[in-house]
């Protein structure tokens, strides 16, 4: 059997590359005042971020590079193309002030990339999350203009919620508050994980029917429920679920 003409490397680097693609799409979509289009290419690019981890493991490519290429990308998709979103479809109407706020997304999404790079050890392990992923951010941003942009403005009352949002995530993205990540896909296992698919399936037509707007409340749900596990362990005078500290092992 003839080799594959390029490295396997190569597949997995691809796909991170369209995440980043993704990302500049949506930009030049919401200068163009297509916010629909922007926000549906941010969870464009979580597919692709989720898809290039998968792909990495299932033919043994994980590298130090493709860590630092997922980074850069994410930077893109996930903190200068929300930000962006967000400034154009709302705080644009702020000044100098819309311009802060809306950076703020992606100045600490940058510090928290940043600070997985230089803690991250083993690149084939996959435990919790230390603080907000920030495709996670990206995404709730994106559902929360695909939801409630409508007729060339964000629809009150939820103009009200466009600032403590913004707040809210950039903050957690830099706290040590602890998130679930995925179950890892293996290729022992990789049917028994069918079910993740299937949610996912469902997810993107509730998306379709609803217009986005049961997915921002799942994943405002996601966010806030991080805070209140960590309220209710700091109330038992625990670190976490555990007694231990949370370990930073994914961005």
């Amino acid at each position: 059997m003839n080799k594959i003409p390029f490295p396997k490397s190569f597949i997995a680097n691809t796909v991170t590359a369209l995440n980043a693609v993704c990302g500049f799409i949506s930009i030049v979509f919401a200068s163009q005042g297509e916010f629909r289009i922007a926000s549906i290419m941010i969870i464009a690019a979580a597919s692709f971020d989720l898809l290039d981890g998968i792909v990495a493991r299932l033919l043994n490519t994980s590298s130090r590079f493709g860590v630092e290429l997922d980074s850069l990308s994410d930077i893109v998709s996930f903190g200068a193309a929300p930000a962006f979103l967000i400034y154009k479809s709302y705080m644009f109407q702020l000044g100098g002030l819309g311009i802060l706020l809306s950076s703020c997304l992606l100045v600490f999404g940058s510090l928290r990339l940043a600070r997985f790079n230089i803690q991250v050890e083993d690149l084939n392990t996959k435990a919790d999350f230390k603080g907000l992923p920030i495709p996670l951010s990206a995404i709730t941003v994106s559902l929360f203009v695909l939801s409630f942009f409508r007729n060339g403005i964000i629809i009150e009352p939820y103009t009200k919620m466009i600032i403590p949002l913004i707040v809210l995530l950039s903050l957690l993205m830099v706290s040590k508050i602890r998130y679930n990540a995925l179950p890892k896909l293996r290729k022992k296992d990789i049917k028994q994980k069918i079910y993740l698919f299937g949610i996912l399936i469902v997810a993107l037509i509730l998306a379709i029917v609803t217009n986005g707007e049961i997915l921002f409340y799942i994943f405002i749900g996601i966010v806030l429920f991080g805070i209140f596990r960590k309220i209710y362990y700091l109330a038992l005078s625990k670190k976490d679920e555990n007694g231990n500290g949370s370990t930073l092992t994914e961005n």
